[in-house]
């Protein structure tokens, strides 16, 4: 990760819907390249894409996946069968590898059990996701972190002892750890979005990148969230806001995401240094907008400048009010126009 910027995750899951051809248009979506008119520049896109792998046979219960599922956003009778089509398979998710790195994309797998690291023959992803259900599954953080892959944790369903808990495991093998603020809500409602969670985390894990796993609708909370230090932002990705699917409706679309991309990467320009200072640009409003010394009447030749015959007028290149010392009881040095303002060269 780039310490310079914010690295924004694109989630795909499985907004794919099962096909390969669709998660790639996903990837193709998350290269786009964005152009800001106001200030000519191209604006760096997202940096990663993230797929979620599930074994079903370590994934629900058997009644669970006997169950009817009469969901509008079924694709399957049972639950079992919905899940089963939403998989892509191992060789499915390597060639989605493939095309993320071709677009210059990072690759993030959410692997949700033990028999998914049967991925991990095929390539290495950048980082390993856990979701936030799975932070209190010891036995699979245990296996993740003995690939030594980074790995980016979830805390929407966590609190401290369960974030503790997981960071044991963890850091028996390594400490390349992120932590993601998150609140597993979909869509998460503004009340609920705790943003301030960032900050207690970047206290109280002063080690680790902290960033946000946004599930809210629209744009408003991963930008606060960067202006309050988080480092990285998760956003799910879709093609169409209307397809079928439990997550579609609560992802960016292809503008939302555009917006999304280009307001942090303005954000990051925005920063700048904890200071008071003039900036350099404001030098010729400065000189435009600010007041200065000037006549309020007209005065002749060899007059004494009294305060009384002075006021405050712009262009701001002139004496300023805290200068007057430097003006008051001096002889003007020809005629003075009334509104005009009195310069060095004025006086003797």
């Amino acid at each position: 990760m780039k310490n310079n910027s914010t690295y924004i995750i694109g989630e795909i899951g499985q907004n794919h819907n099962g096909s390969l051809e669709l998660a790639k248009q996903l990837i193709d979506m998350g290269s786009m390249s964005i152009k800001e008119p106001v200030f000519n520049t191209n604006i760096n896109k997202i940096n990663a894409v993230k797929l979620t792998k599930r074994d079903l046979s370590e994934e629900l219960s058997d009644s669970l996946m006997r169950k009817i599922y009469n969901s509008p956003h079924s694709f399957g009778k049972t639950y079992g069968e919905h899940r089963e089509f939403l998989e892509l398979s191992n060789n499915e998710h390597y060639e989605c590898f493939k095309y993320a790195k071709e677009k210059n994309l990072d690759f993030i797998e959410t692997l949700c059990s033990i028999k998914c690291l049967s991925i991990l023959k095929l390539f290495t992803p950048n980082f390993l996701k856990v979701a936030s259900r799975d932070l209190t599954n010891l036995p699979l953080l245990n296996a993740l972190s003995e690939t030594k892959i980074p790995i980016i944790l979830s805390t929407g369903m966590a609190g401290k002892k369960e974030l503790d808990d997981a960071l044991n495991i963890i850091t028996k093998y390594h400490n390349k750890i992120s932590i993601l603020h998150c609140v597993s809500e979909y869509p998460t409602q503004p009340q609920n979005v705790n943003l301030n969670s960032i900050n207690y985390l970047k206290k109280n894990f002063p080690n680790y990148k902290i960033g946000f796993s946004d599930h809210t609708i629209g744009i408003a909370a991963p930008i606060a969230a960067v202006a309050m230090g988080a480092e990285i932002i998760e956003k799910h990705i879709t093609l169409d806001r209307k397809m079928k699917g439990t997550d579609q409706a609560g992802s960016l679309g292809p503008d939302g995401l555009k917006r999304m991309v280009r307001d942090i990467r303005v954000l990051e320009k925005s920063f700048g240094k904890e200071d008071l200072f003039i900036e350099p640009s404001v030098k010729s409003a400065k000189i435009k907008l600010e007041r200065s010394i000037a006549s309020n009447k007209d005065l002749k030749k060899g007059d004494i400048i009294s305060i009384n015959d002075l006021h405050l007028l712009s262009p701001g290149d002139g004496y300023k009010w805290s200068e007057k010392e430097n003006i008051i009881g001096r002889k003007l040095n020809a005629d003075h126009s009334k509104d005009e303002i009195i310069y060095k060269k004025n006086i003797k």
